[in-house]
C-alpha cells in the first residue's frame, strides 16, 4: 500500500470515528437534551438523510470535472461546520440547518474517497483497498460509538458539545490529510483524471450502460434488505415478535461489527480468487438463512434464550455478508466506469444506497412491528432476489471485471468500459 493510499485510508477511518461519536445519539440530543421535541428530532434525522439525496446527483459531475481532492475538501469543511453547529444548536432552525450541512458533507465524502482510492489503485489491488476501507470505517464507527457512549450525559448539554466538537475536528483532520496526498501522475483508468476540466458522458450515458443499471438495481436490493432494516424493521420485529430486550439490540449490532472486523481479511483471501458476482450471489443465500433464523426467533415459539441467540446470530450473518460485499461491489462500480466518469458512477451508486436507506425503514418499520410473518417472507424473497440479480449481472461483465485475479500483471485497460461495443455484442 502506497503512502497516498495509507493517508486516504487513515482519513476515511478518522471521519467514520467522528460520525460514530454522534449519529447514534442524534435523536436523543435533539429531542431530550435540547428539549426540541420528538417531532423536531424526526425532522432533523429526515433532513440529514434528504440532504444526501439533494447533493449526490451533482457531486459526481463535480468530482469528474475538478477531481476528488477539492470536492472532498469542501465536503469535509461543510461536515465540520454542520457538526459544530449541531453542538451549539438550541433552536429548531439551527438544528435543521446544521443537520443539512452535516448530511450533505458526509454524503459527498464517500464518492470522493472512493474515486481517490480508484486513482491510487489498480484493478488488481482495488479489491483489497476497498475491503481495507470498509474494515477501517466499521472499526472507526464502532470505537467512536463506544467512546461517545461513555462521554454523553443527557443532563449535561456540554457533554454533547464535546462530542460534536470532536466530530468536527475529525472532519478537519480529514481535510488536512487530503491536502498532503500526492495523487499519482497517471490514473488507474485511461483518461480518468479530468483533462482541462472536462468530464464526459453524464447521467444519460450512465443510464445507457446496462451493466451499471443492473448493478444499481442489485445495490438497491442489497441495501434495502440489509442496512435499511438494521435499526428499523428488524429492530421492531425483534422487540415485538421475538420479545428481544432493547439492550439486546446493542449486543446484536456489536455482533455485526465484530463479525465484520474478525472476518474481513479472512474472507478477502477467499473472495479475491473468485468471481465477484458469484460472491454477491452467495451473500444473497447467506442473508436468506439469516432471515430464516430471524423468523425462528420471532415465530418459532422456542425459549427466550434461544430466540435471543437466534436474533444475535441474524446480525452476525449479516456482518459476514457485508464482509464479502466490501471487496466486490465498490470495486466493481469503479471497474465499470468509463474513463471520465469515475466520480459520476461512484456518486450514482452512493445515491442508490441512500435511497435504499430512506425507503428501507419506511417500508420495513411498520411491517416488522405488526406484520411479522409477511415481513420475514418479504425479506427472504428479497435475499433470494439478490442471488438471481447477481448471477444475471455476471453475464454482462468481462472476465476481468468479474474476476480481477485473472489479470497476472497490473494493467490499466482491463477496467475500461466501452458501452456501445458491449451492448452491441449483447444484442
Amino acid at each position: 500500500m502506497g503512502a497516498a493510499m495509507r493517508k486516504i485510508q487513515a482519513g476515511s477511518a478518522l471521519s467514520a470515528f467522528g460520525l460514530g461519536f454522534t449519529v447514534p445519539y442524534l435523536y436523543v440530543y435533539v429531542a431530550q437534551v435540547r428539549d426540541l421535541g420528538a417531532t423536531t428530532a424526526g425532522v432533523v434525522l429526515a433532513v440529514f438523510a434528504m440532504a444526501a439525496l439533494v447533493v449526490l446527483p451533482f457531486s459526481g459531475r463535480a468530482i469528474d470535472r475538478r477531481g476528488p481532492v477539492p470536492v472532498l475538501l469542501v465536503a469535509s469543511l461543510l461536515a465540520a461546520a454542520g457538526a459544530f453547529g449541531l453542538g451549539l444548536a438550541a433552536t429548531v432552525p439551527a438544528a435543521i440547518g446544521s443537520a443539512a450541512l452535516l448530511g450533505a458533507g458526509t454524503a459527498v465524502m464517500q464518492p470522493a474517497l472512493a474515486t481517490m482510492i480508484v486513482w491510487c489503485s489498480t484493478p488488481v489491488t482495488r479489491t483489497r483497498s476497498f475491503a481495507t476501507q470498509f474494515f477501517l470505517q466499521n472499526l472507526g464507527l464502532g470505537v467512536g460509538g463506544l467512546i461517545g457512549g461513555q462521554l454523553v450525559d443527557t443532563s449535561r448539554p456540554d457533554s454533547f458539545l464535546l462530542l460534536f466538537s470532536i466530530e468536527a475536528v475529525m472532519f478537519l483532520v480529514l481535510a488536512a490529510i487530503v491536502l498532503t496526498v500526492k495523487m499519482p501522475d497517471t490514473a488507474t483508468l485511461p483518461g480518468a483524471r479530468p483533462a482541462g476540466g472536462q468530464g464526459g458522458g453524464g447521467v444519460r450515458a450512465l443510464l445507457g450502460h446496462k451493466a451499471m443499471v443492473q448493478l444499481c438495481v442489485l445495490g438497491f436490493v442489497l441495501f434495502f434488505a440489509c442496512y435499511g432494516q438494521f435499526e428499523s424493521g428488524l429492530a421492531a420485529y425483534g422487540t415485538e415478535a421475538a420479545g428481544i430486550a432493547p439492550s439486546t439490540l446493542g449486543v446484536a449490532l456489536a455482533a455485526n461489527t465484530a463479525m465484520i472486523v474478525a472476518a474481513q481479511f479472512l474472507v478477502l483471501k477467499f473472495v479475491e480468487r473468485r468471481k465477484r458476482t458469484r460472491m454477491i450471489a452467495a451473500v444473497g443465500l447467506i442473508w436468506t438463512v439469516a432471515w430464516l433464523i430471524a423468523g425462528y426467533a420471532g415465530l418459532g415459539h422456542g425459549s427466550q434464550a434461544m430466540a435471543t441467540a437466534a436474533f444475535i446470530s441474524t446480525y452476525a450473518l449479516f456482518g459476514l455478508g457485508e464482509a464479502m460485499l466490501s471487496p466486490t461491489v465498490a470495486p466493481l462500480v469503479a471497474d465499470l466506469a468509463p474513463e471520465s466518469m469515475v466520480g459520476t458512477y461512484n456518486s450514482a451508486f452512493a445515491l442508490v444506497k441512500q435511497l435504499a436507506l430512506a425507503v428501507g425503514p419506511a417500508v420495513g418499520g411498520p411491517m416488522g412491528a405488526s406484520l411479522h410473518g409477511p415481513y420475514i417472507v418479504t425479506f427472504v424473497l428479497f435475499s433470494l432476489g439478490i442471488t438471481v440479480l447477481a448471477l444475471r449481472l455476471g453475464k454482462r461483465l468481462t472476465p476481468e471485471q468479474n474476476q480481477p485475479s485473472l489479470v497476472t500483471k497490473p494493467s490499466v485497460i482491463v477496467a475500461r468500459h466501452e458501452p456501445e461495443r458491449r451492448e452491441t455484442a449483447a444484442a
